[in-house]
């Protein structure tokens, strides 16, 4: 069957989701070895069914080692099995599944599972998010908040909402569980690019935090810096930062 390239991420990152639920409901995993588990199952379903799908098409996962000939391509598949994996070994609900395209660096559409959750975002429909409460929310690691949020969410008044993943932090932000999503303890390509695609199609602020674009498949992979945001509230974010 042939799929649109949204069709195609949005169905491998549920499929992904669902696979990755029976691995945790089998009981044969748990902890660590549970995540490891659900990355290695994941990452080899949803890298088979793209180089089936997008034969032509580039390809960077988490989980994969890097490929250099992706940096020949203008279509690059950037995917994270498992965005969360502590999460995921844990039982909790906030991690996430990220199968984004970057098309000439741009992160041009994605989808975004949160199994946990039974939910699916994608970039073919992505409304944009409710009105934001009186006092602004600002979602950060549950177990490392970086210290330029917090200083920002103080200076704002900003209600400090903690969570898992990455992904998980981001569709807060689209479904408006939280207005600012600031992120400075460094990162990788997949743990942001269908994430920012989604909030991009949302209608939603994205940069680095100088304000600058975020730009995929780079030969460097590390991305030190995020914000997610209302395009309302990213000038006064950038400021402080």
């Amino acid at each position: 069957m042939s799929y649109s390239d949204v069709e195609l991420a949005a169905r491998l990152a549920e499929q992904a989701g669902r696979i990755l639920l029976q691995v945790r409901a089998s009981a044969m995993f748990n902890g660590k070895s549970l995540g490891v588990a659900g990355d290695q199952t994941a990452n080899q379903f949803l890298c088979h069914a793209l180089r089936a799908q997008r034969p032509e098409d580039g390809l960077l996962s988490e989980e994969e080692k890097d490929n250099a000939e992706r940096l020949t391509k203008g279509r690059v598949w950037i995917i994270d099995p498992v965005d969360g994996t502590r999460e995921y070994g844990e039982e909790r609900a906030d991690w996430a599944v990220h199968v984004g395209l970057a098309v000439d660096g741009k992160p041009t559409l994605g989808a975004v599972a949160l199994p946990g959750l039974n939910l699916v975002l994608h970039t073919g429909h992505t409304p944009p998010p409710p009105p934001p409460p009186e006092r602004l929310r600002m979602v950060v690691s549950r177990t490392r908040p970086a210290k330029e949020a917090v200083s920002v969410a103080e200076k704002l008044g900003a209600e400090l909402v903690e969570m898992g993943s990455a992904g998980a932090k981001a569709m807060a932000v689209v479904r408006g569980e939280a207005d600012i999503y600031l992120h400075t303890g460094g990162q990788y390509e997949w743990d942001s690019c269908a994430p920012v695609a989604v909030a991009l199609a949302a209608g939603l602020h994205a940069s680095r935090v100088d304000g600058s674009p975020l730009i995929y498949n780079q030969p460097d992979v590390y991305m030190p810096d995020l914000l997610i945001c209302r395009k309302e509230h990213a000038k006064a974010v950038l400021d402080l930062i």
